[in-house]
């Protein structure tokens, strides 16, 4: 049965790409409208040819499980199909539904003309995976957008709206019904002999554009790229469409497509692609396991975290209770939600309209027992386990039967938490990241006792929640955040040693991590790392030590940028390096009989990243984590690690097994036997293999 059908409505030939699950552009479908358009053309009554998808969606893009298969080689190609489409002497449409993305709208732009429903979406998200819209994508948008909006679009990968689309000249017209609406569309232009330029004809918008538009481009998309090189390639087609004629201009892009293609930036940006989707996956949950119905949920706690919460399942259409012991920290909480929604707002990421109706979900009370039909109860105050435990005994007697009691918890333990209720299938860790209305990370973390169902419900609701999960196994700090301890504790160890934090926080920004982890620290707040870590100075092994310089800043009361200084000295946002930091430094170097010297940065970025892939060893070794994949999709969500890196096992794996085992083991000589490699590691270097073979 071919994936394309072939019908006559009138004088218009309909193509319905039918390839569920997205309609991807597979060889079959390539195949299929290739040969509906030979029939269309040799058929005299057929006058126009629309194209559409069906089921949900127009076409969704190329089917990246035939990248670099012998698939992708069949004929015609997506580039034959467009030249077809673009050139066919009879008047051809794209009509849209649902989403026409990457290949879908190259496709769509090779009509001469192209019509979506109003709730339809189109974009070129190709630089999300490390590559450009090689089909003449880059050549063709900004033709209908003009430069600088194609710059924004191509290079962010945004999805655009019908209305938006409309207004950008991407689409001809709004329909109300995408097959009736597309037939009469084109009967319409035949009725009136509209006459449509082929997009890559069309040089009204691209012509005269100044040299600054590129170079105001470059310097403002290369300050958020961090490192990748898609966005800037992206840049250089695009300018070369407004200098080339458009042969060599779509000459020009697909050399650019091929060179991204073979890049390391393409393979980590794809592997990671595929971690979110496995990552989402529970392989020893019961495959008739039920998910519970989310249509309420309350939140304990008003802080930060807790409102942060609150706005994430107001934000998905679902009624939420802000709880906590006072009517003035709940005013204070909303205050704070509020000044959230108006930032966004202003900004223009959300209508006015969006922000009205998500307040109007949030309810406030101080009384629990008003969460009594709640579905779900997400505790969020501070890391105390006694304070945890007298919450969760609350919850215990007033929630209903079924509900899910879950901790937003960094690090603590989720069995002792559990233990105060008389339910503790129904207990689960939940961990948002800071701040929770923006962070993509959900970190489930699995008690002894949580239930399939618990576990499949949380898991579930992480994407209507627009989140990306992982699920954790139970131990302190869970995937993320176990791993953090050896990034953070060595960048302490190499301030002892002689590194700057300048140059640590250099080396680390210039990896691609949003900022670095001295920075980091003073961030968050120096007293709150000492809180933290009080309990892991009392379990230290023997043999074992971690760097002081954090409390002793803290002793001295520079505890971060919140009072203006902590490794650094701060003027408002603005950090300086601080004489009085390096004095400290040099202190506990002194005290500890470390010798110090300069490092090189390739040394810096070595010792920074490679105990984050030892430990991520250890929680596979100890079922902490499902797959290693999953501590990629933790790390690039949770904490900013490039995702054009891959996620630090994937890196890991890049740089050598061998090479990361080798660091451990002198890791373990300096800092002690918590560094030391993990017998998995150890297997793996010895025998050349990698993860998918732990």
């Amino acid at each position: 049965m071919s994936a394309v059908r072939y019908e006559v409505d009138g004088n218009v030939a309909v193509l319905t790409v039918d390839y569920p699950p997205v309609n991807a552009l597979s060889a079959a479908v390539r195949t299929g409208l290739g040969e509906g358009l030979e029939k269309a053309r040799n058929d005299d009554s057929v006058e126009a040819v629309i194209v559409l998808g069906a089921d949900k969606t127009f076409i969704a893009g190329a089917d990246i499980t035939e990248f670099g298969t012998e698939k992708s080689a069949v004929k015609p190609g997506l580039r034959d199909l467009i030249e077809t489409l673009e050139t066919f002497p009879k008047l051809t449409v794209a009509a849209i539904h649902g989403t026409a993305l990457g290949g879908g709208l190259e496709l769509a732009l090779g009509c001469h003309a192209r019509v979506a429903v109003s709730s339809a979406k189109v974009g070129l998200p190709e630089v999300n995976l490390g590559i450009l819209p090689g089909a003449g994508g880059t050549q063709r948008l900004p033709r209908l957008t003009g430069v600088e909006t194609g710059i924004d679009l191509i290079t962010s990968g945004k999805h655009i709206p019908a209305a938006k689309a409309l207004e950008l000249g991407v689409v001809d017209a709004v329909v109300d019904d995408v097959r009736a609406g597309g037939v009469a569309f084109a009967q319409k232009s035949l009725a009136e002999g509209t006459q449509f330029t082929a997009v890559i004809e069309r040089n009204d918008k691209i012509s005269g554009v100044e040299p600054k538009v590129f170079e105001e481009a470059r310097k403002r998309i290369g300050a958020k790229a961090r490192g990748k090189i898609a966005p800037m390639v992206i840049i250089d087609c695009i300018e070369a469409a407004t200098k080339m004629d458009s042969v060599a201009g779509l000459k020009y892009e697909q050399e650019k497509f091929q060179e991204l293609f073979a890049s390391d930036q393409r393979g980590a940006l794809m592997h990671y692609f595929f971690a979110e989707r496995e990552a989402r996956k529970v392989p020893d949950l019961p495959a008739d396991t039920k998910v519970r119905p989310i249509n309420s949920a309350a939140v304990i706690g008003s802080g930060t975290m807790g409102g942060g919460i609150a706005m994430v399942f107001a934000n998905a259409g679902i009624q939420v209770k802000l709880v906590d012991i006072s009517s003035e920290a709940l005013e204070k909480g909303m205050e704070t939600v509020r000044k959230n929604y108006e930032i966004s707002v202003g900004r223009g990421s959300m209508p006015k309209a969006k922000m009205d109706a998500a307040l109007k979900l949030i309810e406030t009370t101080t009384d629990y027992a008003d969460l009594a039909n709640t579905d779900i109860v997400i505790e969020a105050v501070f890391e105390k386990m006694d304070l945890k435990k007298e919450i969760f005994s609350k919850l215990d007697s007033v929630m209903k039967d079924g509900a899910i009691l879950a901790t937003n918890t960094s690090s603590l333990d989720i069995d002792e938490i559990a233990s105060a209720t008389k339910r503790p299938e129904d207990v689960i860790g939940v961990h948002f990241f800071s701040p929770a209305n923006v962070m993509k990370l959900q970190e489930n973390i699995r008690g002894a006792k949580s239930s399939p169902s618990t576990i499949k419900t949380v898991m579930d609701i992480g994407k209507k929640l627009g989140k990306n999960v992982v699920l954790a196994g139970n131990c302190d700090g869970f995937i993320g955040n176990r791993i953090l301890q050896y990034y953070t504790g060595e960048a302490e160890f190499l301030l002892e040693q002689g590194a700057t934090p300048e140059q640590v926080d250099r080396v680390a920004m210039k990896f691609g991590m949003p900022m670095g982890p001295i920075s980091m620290r003073d961030m968050s707040g120096l007293d709150v790392g000492v809180l933290v870590r009080k309990a892991r100075w009392n379990s230290l092994p023997e043999g074992e030590r971690m760097s002081p310089i954090v409390e002793r800043l803290a002793e001295r009361g520079r505890i971060g940028m919140k009072v203006g200084k902590g490794f650094y000295r701060y003027e408002g946002r603005d950090k300086f390096p601080d004489p009085e930091t390096t004095e400290i430094i040099e202190g506990v170097a002194k005290e500890y009989g470390v010798k110090r010297r300069e490092f090189t940065d390739e040394e810096i970025e070595l010792r920074l990243f490679a105990p984050m892939v030892n430990e991520g060893a250890k929680e596979l070794e100890d079922g902490t984590a499902i797959r290693a994949s999953d501590i990629d999709v933790a790390w690039v969500n949770g904490y900013g690690f490039p995702a054009h890196k891959g996620g630090p096992m994937y890196w890991g794996e890049r740089v050598g097994l061998k090479k990361i085992h080798e660091m451990a083991v002198e890791a373990e000589k300096r800092n002690g036997p918590r560094w030391a490699p993990s017998k998995l590691l150890g297997r793996l270097a010895k025998e050349g293999k990698g993860w998918k073979d732990a």
